[in-house]
């Protein structure tokens, strides 16, 4: 795991609404959280629990309206990216921030050029003429293991596979060097084997390139084998951040538990029903102030339904939004 120091990320108390005709929904709620330099830092929890929105906040990616970033901070390199001008936000998104997203079939622009798309970033960002633009995209899709790299500069999305593409929307983001890297759960469309390759590949960027990830996901079996810490995420808010070993051998968090018996298991010789978790996620019409977990969890009790639990340190590096200690079976003196 990458040494503490200064964060490459801080992200302090961060809100997102969005304002619909039926009302507000509050979908980010006081999040806070750092990226250390080469750190992987994997996001997960299951749809709606403000996973994407989070990270989008940060960079400007969400319309307004209909959404709204209402408070907190988020220092990149001494700037805070929520009070930038949206020039300065441009200049740094694609260059010194790079962001992968989850489809690439609606991302990459059907009536451009592959080549073109990789080249775009550079000319604008790095002030590179068309040939050098050209060379560096050559080289990009080389990087992530495109054959024939020379000739698919010309190539048109559709005559890529999934997975090719999802490496040039990789190669799009890798352009300008980034010092972070935001990837949307990237391998969510892809088959088994294609998934295997491309996070196979991130782990060979990030250690020659030395970039710090932000990995979003549902799926837990991929953040164990790539992360270094790992922040759960539910109702729009953080409920647990570990080193992924201690999140794994140790979750403090009911939901936090409840994911983990959800991932299949093919030990044994007979095969046992897939545990889900019962209920639906919270209806976010507005900001948290009981557990957002309560309806679903068996450990509740009547203090979740009065107080929304703050984080606090449950071990080295790890803390947890929980007023239940499952050390003790009951409640934590908090």
């Amino acid at each position: 795991m990458p040494d503490g120091g200064v964060p490459v990320l801080d992200v302090k108390d961060l809100k997102t609404v969005f304002r619909t005709r039926s009302g507000e929904i509050h979908a980010v709620n006081s999040v806070s959280f750092d990226l250390r330099p080469g750190e992987l830092l994997g996001v997960v929890g299951e749809s709606g629990s403000g996973k994407s929105v989070t990270m989008m906040s940060l960079i400007g990616l969400l319309p307004s309206p209909p959404a709204e970033v209402r408070g907190g901070t988020v220092m990149f390199d001494g700037e805070d990216l929520l009070k930038v001008r949206e020039e300065r936000l441009r200049a740094l998104r694609g260059a010194r921030i790079g962001f992968v997203f989850q489809d690439p079939m609606t991302s990459l622009n059907p009536v451009f050029t592959v080549g073109y798309q990789i080249m775009e970033p550079l000319r604008k960002h790095m002030g590179l003429d068309k040939q050098a633009a050209r060379n560096r995209a050559r080289e990009l899709l080389e990087l992530v293991g495109i054959p024939d790299a020379a000739r698919r500069l010309g190539d048109y999305p559709h005559q890529f596979s999934g997975g090719m593409r999802q490496r040039v929307m990789i190669a799009i983001a890798l352009a300008c060097d980034p010092e972070v890297l935001i990837a949307d759960e990237p391998t969510t469309a892809l088959d088994v084997t294609i998934q295997a390759q491309i996070l196979e590949l991130m782990k060979e960027l990030r250690e020659k390139l030395g970039m710090a990830v932000i990995w979003i996901t549902h799926d837990l079996g991929v953040i164990a084998g790539i992360a270094d810490r790992v922040m759960v995420m539910y109702g729009g808010q953080v409920v647990e951040q570990a080193p992924v070993r201690e999140l794994f051998g140790n979750p403090q968090h009911p939901y936090t538990r409840a994911l983990l018996k959800t991932v299949p298991s093919v030990s044994g010789a007979r095969a046992e029903k897939l545990a889900v978790i019962e209920g639906q996620p919270p209806i976010l019409s507005s900001a948290p102030a009981a557990c957002p977990f309560r309806a679903r969890c068996p450990q509740a009790f009547d203090r979740c339904e009065r107080e929304n639990p703050a984080r606090v340190p449950v071990g080295p590096g790890h803390d947890a939004a929980c007023f239940w200690d499952p050390a003790t079976g009951g409640p934590r003196d908090v």
